[in-house]
């Protein structure tokens, strides 16, 4: 399963922050400075929190035996100070890897968001969906040096299955990612021969046919897909897991690792998952939405242990959308965002399992305007067809847009709140402050015994 380690967070003040009224003068000047706090540091206390040994057991207990440690490539370097290690990084990384090692637990490193941003979307975290990684040769050079000093700290560590260099990569022209792979393999075979190194097919981890012979430059190294179905997300057909139905989940993963299984090569599945309802939100439909999530999930399921495939869910924790463990909204933060989080799912803000339904008709003139003026030839831009224009659009004007202005409104909910505050609010990601989704769980538990 994935573990969503990598959220960057906020380091509580020392002091109570001064909070003034909304006219004041100096209130944007204390919204800016909780800002900066929050998006230029982080907050160990919270990543502590969110991870504990409780957690590891709770895992364990499923019978499953790996978790994927998605990280920022910021913990361990300073954009403004680069090539220079943050030991901070290795910090959290060490006590999560020792503390799953404790429980028989493998983990897998993922460096989820790289210098420049690896992809056009939100999570590699990097403002904007223009993916200069791939544009700008320093950006790959720190990479591979971030994965050399990686290589270094854990080179010989038998609880580490493995290495997975680069998340989700959209290689507009397809070569540029896999001559990154050429250089970030050789970097860490140099130092560390012995673990497998996991990459992620080009264009969201879903496409490898570009890849020709490279793989033979390429020792003990696996093939990352990311398998989610779109039956699995809000708008999708209801799955009543019908024949049809079956063979297009069957047909989309086959196409994925199609490169790999013409040459005999190693596929893991590194992501899928299916989101799920929340009661707040979908009211009385939420069980019914979730009873089909699961028949997804089985489908899924039924196709990988037929396939004797490894995969890694995503995602282990979060706030109630996909988690196998989330956090109550009886904790404070949740009760501190409960009428942001509202707003933010009614403006279908976040990218990922989107419900546009509230704000369809604002954005829809701009799509038909779109259609209007710009030649249909024109209008198919990389990584068309993943992304189709209407989801282009949304990323945008939705996704970047209002999102910009939002991430404002989170951050003044920390104006005046003391350290002890702080402490309570980060404290809701601790594991006995989280709920269980039973349902997720109690089938991969049996899936697990299945397996063994």
């Amino acid at each position: 399963d994935t573990l969503g380690v990598s959220i960057r967070s906020v380091r509580p003040s020392r002091k109570r922050l001064e909070k003034k009224s909304p006219n004041s003068s100096s209130t944007k000047y204390v919204v800016d400075l909780v800002f900066k706090m929050l998006s230029a540091q982080r907050c160990s206390q919270f990543l502590e929190y969110f991870f504990t040994d409780a957690d590891a057991q709770f895992f364990k207990s499923l019978g499953l035996n790996c978790i994927r440690i998605p990280f920022n490539h910021r913990h361990f370097e300073d954009d403004m100070n680069p090539r220079v290690i943050k030991n901070t990084g290795f910090k959290h990384l060490d006590r999560v890897i020792n503390i799953c090692a404790a429980h028989g637990i493998y983990t897998i490193l993922d460096m989820h968001t790289a210098p420049g941003g690896q992809n056009t979307d939100w999570h590699s975290d990097h403002g904007t969906h223009i993916a200069n990684f791939w544009n700008h040769k320093d950006f790959q050079d720190r990479s591979v040096w971030l994965w050399e000093q990686l290589a270094a700290h854990y080179k010989g560590n038998k609880w580490i299955a493995g290495y997975n260099p680069l998340n989700e990569p959209t290689d507009s022209k397809h070569t540029r990612v896999i001559a990154f792979y050429d250089r970030v393999h050789k970097a860490i075979r140099a130092i560390d021969p012995d673990h497998v190194i996991f990459f992620d097919g080009n264009t969201f981890a879903s496409d490898f046919s570009h890849f020709g012979d490279a793989h033979k430059a390429w020792s003990n190294t696996a093939y990352s897909i990311h398998d989610y179905s779109s039956f699995g997300f809000p708008g999708a057909e209801k799955y009543e897991s019908t024949p049809a139905q079956v063979a297009r989940l069957r047909r989309s993963y086959e196409k994925k690792r199609q490169w790999m299984d013409e040459r005999g090569l190693c596929v893991w599945n590194g992501e899928w998952g299916p989101v799920y309802a929340r009661r707040q939100y979908d009211g009385e439909a939420t069980d019914g939405i979730n009873e089909t999530r699961y028949k997804v999930l089985k489908g899924q399921l039924e196709i990988y242990n037929q396939a004797r495939l490894s995969w890694s869910i995503w995602t282990y924790k979060d706030i109630g959308f996909q988690g196998m463990v989330y956090v109550s909204t009886e904790t404070p933060y949740m009760t501190l965002f409960k009428d942001l989080l509202a707003k933010k799912h009614r403006l279908a803000v976040d990218a990922w399992g989107a419900d546009d339904t509230a704000v369809r008709h604002i954005y829809a003139p701009l799509i038909d305007h779109i259609h209007q003026e710009i030649p249909p030839e024109f209008q198919k831009i990389y990584p068309q067809p993943v992304w189709k224009l209407g989801d282009r659009i949304a990323r945008l004007s939705r996704n970047i847009l209002v999102s910009e202005f939002m991430i404002r409104e989170w951050t003044g909910h920390f104006v005046g709140k003391s350290e002890e505050e702080l402490d309570a609010i980060a404290a809701s990601f601790k594991f006995e402050a989280c709920l269980q989704r039973e349902g997720l769980n109690a089938i991969l538990a049996e899936n697990a015994k299945l397996v063994q």
